[in-house]
């Protein structure tokens, strides 16, 4: 079955961390741009973060730049996200996606339209 799941997600106080994780099962990573995607309560789908098929090109939402840092491990067909010095704007569910490409240097800032999406996994942040 082809299929990306999240977890990671919890409750944490402001100005705390997390690493959320994305593993995909039924197709390897190697080959898709990947990205993280948000959704507060309320509120529409943001575009957080997105990386090449090989980890060197990763790029970063304004509203999370030098708090949440990307990757991957290709060998693990897995995706991480790792959040630190929390906000309680940053309270939503973490939605994974991934896109095949020809273009290893290519990456996504778009919220939808990804090959395959996660469930998503929430995160709350507050004291």
């Amino acid at each position: 079955q082809v299929q990306l799941v999240e977890s990671g997600g919890g409750l944490v106080q402001p100005g705390g961390s997390l690493r959320l994780s994305c593993v995909a099962s039924g197709f390897s990573i190697s080959t898709y741009a990947m990205s993280w995607v948000r959704q507060a309560p309320g509120k529409g789908l943001e575009w957080v973060s997105g990386i090449n098929t090989d980890g060197r090109i990763t790029r970063v939402a304004d509203s999370v730049r030098n708090r949440f840092h990307i990757s991957r491990d290709n060998a693990e067909n897995t995706l991480y996200l790792n959040l630190s010095n929390l906000k309680p704007e940053d309270t939503a569910v973490y939605f994974c996606g991934g896109t095949k490409v020809e273009n290893d240097n290519e990456y996504f800032r778009k919220t939808s339209g990804y090959d395959y999406q996660g469930q998503g996994t929430q995160v709350t942040v507050s004291s």
